[in-house]
């Protein structure tokens, strides 16, 4: 039976509610009145129903459509403005005991090269992100308890902390390794982990056993159960995700909202982020392999309507995705994106030879940082370095209580401006830093507060003279 306050998966993620959903959006996705009242509803700020928004999925009215995506576009304006924040995955380990069938870093895969950084290779990884600008990491092993135990991930994540190099620090370290038990959680919680982020790569039940054969990650529900343990830990932001293409995209949809409902009913917190990864080609993995791979149409359809279900939920887009791509979802509800990122195991410090590949996953989108950053101000977006919510505390029910009030607003844009500023003084080319001081410039007005307007003006100030790390 469905329930999403139950603590067991297959009861909060239901099949046959899955199922009875997608037959009831299929029977109502050309029901004007109903999705005329979906979308009155949605309007309301409130998010919807894993039915509710199942039925905007299979909509074939294009004129309910044009109002699915211009509705995303305003409640992502409403909760996130113009900013856009910014990370890099950093991949310490590709050793792993799993058999995932999609996923080049499955024991079998004799010829991807095996690589596991020490600390001084961190600290070389580090270093060399910080001299990009970036201030936010999320970090990524395989599973393997032998090279990569939780030991290695606390002791890693202790050294990226301890980095300062120049004016640069890593500010905010988020965590996607696997599932573990609720005393690993506040093992990492008290290492101060940022949000644990856990893919379940497809929600459903037989097709995910059939994609894991074999290894820890085999176990559906200790795996889709992985969430409520890290919270019960302690960690207060909880990211979720699923790889479109290895089952029907709407069934994927369906499970991933049921899934933030259950994480609100029992826990009275949302998702902190959901990402929304699409197979693509790596070493040993041919997507074509894969015969539920969605366009970019579609793509674009389910970003548009997660965010209108979840309107406080920060959505994540990867360089898996190519500029295009990100450019055209970028306002339909992501709010974070990767820049620069490279996803083998060492990739920062050199580039790799095609012989000793250790990639996950081939990178769609190669523009460095910088280029990434002035092409988001060339769209009026605000890039943000922002860390400041984690550093004061403003995590899980506080983040949200705030986020759905909109007060969060208050303090998000001039820290977003602040970083901004920090990375065009510190790193940005000539060309970048031009381009951004008219961005901050006509940002700032948008501060409407007057005391913190001038607070903000008076800090920029002091950033250029050499001060760093202001935040409200």
């Amino acid at each position: 039976m469905y329930d999403p306050k139950s603590m067991k998966a297959e009861e909060f993620i239901d099949h046959q509610e899955i199922l009875e959903s997608l037959a009831y959006a299929d029977a109502h996705k050309n029901d004007r009145a109903l999705i005329d009242a979906i979308l009155d509803k949605a309007r309301a700020r409130k998010g919807l129903s894993h039915r509710e928004a199942s039925v905007l999925l299979a909509c074939e009215l294009e004129d309910k459509n044009q109002e699915v995506y211009a509705l995303a576009e305003q409640i992502k304006k409403d909760f996130y403005g113009n900013r856009i924040v910014l990370f890099a995955p950093l991949y310490l380990s590709n050793y792993c005991v799993n058999g995932c069938l999609y996923c080049p870093y499955h024991a079998k895969n004799k010829h991807i090269a095996r690589k596991k950084l020490t600390q001084d290779e961190i600290r070389a990884e580090v270093i060399a992100l910080q001299d990009m600008g970036h201030k936010r990491l999320a970090l990524e092993t395989g599973e393997d308890p032998v090279n990569s135990p939780l030991e290695y991930v606390l002791e890693s994540i202790q050294t990226i902390y301890s980095i300062k190099h120049k004016n640069g620090a890593i500010r905010r370290v988020n965590v996607n390794i696997a599932a573990t038990t609720v005393e690993n959680y506040k093992k990492l919680k008290d290492a101060g982990i940022g949000t644990y982020i856990l893919f379940q790569e497809t929600y459903h039940k037989e097709s995910y056993e059939r994609l894991h054969p074999t290894g820890p990650k085999s176990n559906y529900a200790y795996h889709t159960e992985a969430h409520d343990r890290a919270m019960q830990g302690g960690i207060d932001d909880v990211g979720l995700g699923v790889l479109f293409g290895l089952e029907l995209y709407r069934y994927e949809f369906a499970g991933l909202l049921m899934h933030a409902e259950h994480l609100e009913a029992v826990f009275g917190v949302g998702p902190h982020t959901i990402s929304v990864p699409r197979v693509c080609p790596a070493d040993d993995i041919d997507p074509g392999e894969f015969d539920n791979g969605i366009s970019d149409d579609i793509f674009a359809k389910i970003v548009a309507c997660i965010r209108i279900a979840v309107p406080y939920t920060g959505m994540i887009i990867s360089t898996r995705e190519s500029q295009k791509v990100r450019e055209r979802v970028l306002h339909l509800g992501i709010s974070q994106i990767s820049g620069g990122s490279r996803t083998s195991v060492g990739g920062y410090v050199e580039e790799e030879k095609p012989e000793d590949n250790s990639a996950q996953f081939d990178v769609s989108d190669h523009r460095t940082l910088d280029e990434v950053v002035r092409w988001l101000m060339e769209m009026d977006y605000v890039p943000s370095f922002c860390t400041a919510c984690y550093r004061e505390g403003r995590t899980g029910d506080r983040f949200m209580s705030l986020c759905k009030a909109g007060q969060i607003q208050n303090c998000c844009l001039p820290n977003a401006l602040m970083t901004l500023k920090e990375y065009l003084e510190d790193y940005a080319s000539p060309e970048t830093r031009a381009v951004g001081e008219k961005v901050i410039a006509a940002n700032i007005p948008d501060v409407t507060n007057p005391k913190a307007r001038q607070v903000l003006i008076d800090r920029l100030e002091k950033i250029t003279q050499g001060e760093r790390d202001f935040r409200f």
